[in-house]
């Protein structure tokens, strides 16, 4: 199975090229949120390293959520349209799951967590079996301090991941002994390891439902909640 893998859902911008098992071609950008202009000039150099034309292609795989309202939309919005254009596979991996993937520990349980602002985190707890994460704790935005007795509850050793600047004090003070810290560029989302994960999962039945997995109401949605408090948040799109 060839397979083209991307994640923009946060600041790092990753795309892989895979044969089955083998990493054909990878690249990772840490230094730029500029995924809009960067995204196809990096998959076009990743499929001519990669000897492949596009109609080699059997599957796209692309992180769609949580994370950055416009890096998701770029990254969804090029799979979406490659696997429609192409008339392969799509499918869609939690960008927590991605990371947590990075974690090969059999039994290990992950957690992994993105500054939602405000002290609010998007965040899932998985345990890894068989080199894939499962979901221990589904991924929610949840209030950081919500968060910790859930974590805590586990009552067993977990590796912390992600965006920790502002929580990795109160991370330590709350698990104590079963707070366990990886190196920094754990943390960072690979195409290689969605890629992987992309090949295990069933493709998407309808290409042009598919949408990104935000986790919470997007400020358009939140403020038309506000004006509608008598109404189904779930018809805003219907409405507007």
């Amino acid at each position: 199975m060839k397979v083209l893998a991307l994640d923009t859902s946060n600041q790092t911008l990753s795309v892989a090229v895979l044969s089955d098992d083998q990493v054909l071609t990878t690249t990772t950008v840490t230094t730029t949120k500029k995924h809009g202009t960067q995204l196809l000039p990096i998959i076009q150099e990743a499929m001519q390293t990669a000897k492949l034309k596009p109609t080699d292609l059997d599957r796209v795989v692309v992180a769609d959520g949580p994370g950055s309202y416009t890096g998701l939309r770029i990254g969804v919005t090029t799979a979406k349209t490659l696997a429609d254009t192409l008339s392969i596979e799509l499918v869609g991996v939690s960008s927590l799951a991605t990371i947590a993937a990075n974690i090969i520990s059999e039994t290990q349980l992950v957690a992994v967590l993105f500054d939602g602002r405000n002290d609010n985190v998007f965040a899932g707890v998985y345990r890894v079996q068989n080199g894939v994460p499962v979901s221990v704790i589904k991924d929610q935005h949840i209030p950081f301090e919500k968060l910790l007795p859930q974590i805590k509850a586990l009552a067993e050793p977990v590796v912390v991941l992600g965006d920790l600047d502002a929580f990795t004090e109160r991370i330590k003070t709350a698990l104590e002994a079963n707070f366990v810290q990886y190196p920094e560029e754990l943390s960072l989302p690979s195409a290689v390891q969605l890629g992987r994960l992309g090949e295990r999962q069933a493709p998407v039945s309808d290409v042009n439902s598919f949408v990104p997995r935000y986790l919470r109401l997007t400020k358009a949605e939140a403020d038309w909640q506000k004006q509608h408090p008598e109404e189904d948040s779930s018809d805003y799109v219907e409405k507007v």
